[in-house]
């Protein structure tokens, strides 16, 4: 594994002791982020290893001979194998919690308790312990116990998954990991939350996220327009949208891109494109005659940007400040100087 940066102005967790009972992304992921700020972790795995070990190997993944998946959230981490089942691992799970300062866990519910690594368990070892746990959906409820993957949990219970497809099109499928990462991020903050609370009161605490409540948080904005009765736009169409000056466009060297524009920005979207005559279009005259010939001023633009490559249109989109991102593979994003 990497070694850990040792530069004491970096390491703000430099002694912190952590102990990551979690597998697969979210959990390692929180346990990953306080290693590489300095904390010491131990990751602890089944004798054969955890799954996600070989992540790598089952399609539909990117298939490699390197573990890197599990690479990814381990990286820093000393590593300790136990049995669970075995008489001996109560009193291993005992020493680990009387010397660390954060416990991680994502072990679904009943068998947690079985194992003993619950919170009411562990945390009499260590009255100073943080204990971070993370499921798929909560502590409470009529599902807490069932098991829950970022493709179960966060984007299709959450309503993410419903939001993230075009018109006419099933929901699609999320690469894994995606919502596993920002759940991850979520755990974290609450591991430093509960430790600035006993640097103020000297107490441990137990602290908790779902992969549901992450979410929840990230479709916010959708949820909250649901809570106050809003009326919802008709799915995305690319060829049909709501405003055409906020879409997918393909450039003639078949390079995807967005563009996010705002009203006033229109006249200079326009006139960028080579096509001011649309300003003086009867048929996109005013806001009511604009929306009814929404197709068409979408056909009208598509082939404006299938006439000429990309590096054409940066240029013109970057004079004429309109905000645009091209569409990017991770093959791609490896090379970005950004």
């Amino acid at each position: 594994m990497a070694t850990q940066n040792t530069n004491p102005t970096d390491n703000i967790f430099s002694g912190l002791k952590v102990v990551d009972f979690s597998s697969f992304v979210a959990g390692p992921g929180a346990a990953v982020i306080l290693s590489d700020f300095g904390a010491d972790v131990i990751k602890v795995e089944p004798p054969k290893g955890e799954l996600w070990r070989i992540g790598n190997k089952i399609p539909p993944q990117p298939q490699s001979k390197y573990p890197y998946m599990w690479h990814l959230n381990n990286r820093n981490k000393r590593g300790v194998a136990i049995d669970l089942k075995s008489p001996d691992a109560a009193k291993i799970v005992e020493r680990l919690a009387k010397w660390a300062d954060v416990f991680i866990v994502n072990t679904p519910h009943p068998a947690r308790e079985k194992l003993k690594l619950d919170y009411d368990h562990v945390a009499q070892f260590n009255p100073r312990l943080i204990y971070a746990d993370i499921t798929g959906y909560g502590d409470t409820g009529p599902d807490a116990a069932l098991p829950g993957f970022d493709l179960t949990a966060y984007w299709s219970r959450t309503g993410l998954l419903s939001l993230l497809h075009d018109a006419g099109a099933p929901p699609t499928w999320p690469f894994a990991g995606t919502g596993d990462a920002p759940s991850g991020v979520g755990l974290f903050a609450a591991i430093v939350t509960a430790l600035y609370r006993r640097e103020r009161t000297g107490k441990g605490s137990s602290v908790t996220t779902s992969l549901l409540a992450a979410g929840v948080w990230s479709a916010g904005v959708a949820i909250q327009a649901a809570l106050a009765g809003a009326k919802f736009a008709p799915q995305h169409d690319r060829k049909n949208p709501a405003n055409a000056a906020m879409n997918v466009y393909k450039s003639s060297d078949n390079i995807w891109f967005v563009i996010v524009t705002t009203p006033d920005k229109l006249p200079a979207l326009a006139t960028g494109i080579g096509r001011a005559d649309l300003l003086k279009d009867p048929r996109f005259a005013d806001p009511a005659k604009l929306a009814a010939n929404m197709s068409v001023l979408t056909a009208i633009i598509d082939e404006t940007f299938s006439s000429q490559p990309i590096a054409h249109w940066r240029e013109v989109l970057d004079k004429a400040h309109i905000p645009y991102g091209l569409v990017r593979d991770p093959q791609d994003v490896i090379k970005d100087p950004q």
